[in-house]
């Protein structure tokens, strides 16, 4: 049977031994959950887009996801059911208005005021004919996307998690736009996880929801000694 090596951080590793944990039967588990979530994922986005019914389509996907997905089809619909492109799905992150990847990029210190999505052409994907369809860079962003979340051991795809797939997929206008304003794949990635375990913080210390205000000082107060390491680290290269 062949073999796939895990590395696992010493104190994570110690403890595992400690309980007597089967890990091989676990990560096994693991990987067949992520393969059913990839090949649900690919199944849905080879097919055509039914906008009235992209909840049932992409159940992996939060409300919040879902209305990201909506509003850049009906972008696409405008132009004459072109493909759906990273574009689309910027200017529907952004339309939204009220998700956790514009907060992320808030607290990177990103004018999302004047982002301005692109609407460049981009190649369609597989799964060619009749229908809305996304375009080969936005399906490979939105795989990234739920990549991402699974890297991160989220249930869940939310807006976050396809901020990241955007702004690290190599061939989408978005990308671009993103990775010049400073959010690249690695710093969102960063960001991303700051943003949640800023919240998780929040949540266990409030009565109540975080509010965007609070969100946001949590967020740059996990990113603060993420920055200060980098710093650093350039400091010494100079």
């Amino acid at each position: 049977m062949p073999k796939i090596n895990v590395y696992l951080p010493d104190e994570l590793a110690d403890s595992v031994r400690e309980a007597g944990l089967p890990v091989s039967a676990i990560c096994q588990y693991a990987l067949q959950q992520a393969l059913r979530r990839v090949a649900s994922l690919r199944k849905s986005l080879s097919a055509p887009l039914e906008p009235g019914r992209l909840a049932e389509q992409f159940p992996q996907l939060t409300g919040r996801a879902v209305t990201v997905l909506t509003l850049a089809a009906e972008r696409a619909r405008q132009r004459g059911d072109a493909p759906v492109t990273t574009g689309d799905l910027l200017h529907g992150l952004i339309a939204e208005g009220s998700n956790l990847g514009l907060q992320v990029l808030g607290a990177m210190d990103v004018d999302t005021a004047a982002i301005s999505a692109p609407d460049n052409a981009e190649p369609a994907g597989p799964g060619g004919g009749d229908g809305l369809r996304f375009s080969a860079p936005a399906i490979a962003a939105i795989e990234l996307a739920v990549l991402e979340a699974v890297g991160l051991s989220h249930n869940y795809v939310g807006c976050e998690h396809l901020l990241i797939g955007l702004s690290a997929e190599p061939d989408g206008a978005a990308g671009a736009v993103l990775r010049e304003l400073g959010a690249d794949g690695r710093a969102t990635k960063r960001a991303v996880a700051a943003a949640v375990a800023g919240y998780a913080h929040l949540r266990a210390n409030t009565a109540q929801p975080a509010a965007a205000t609070g969100l946001l000082t949590a967020v740059r107060a996990e990113l603060a000694p993420l920055v200060q390491r980098i710093e650093a680290l350039e400091s010494r290269i100079n």
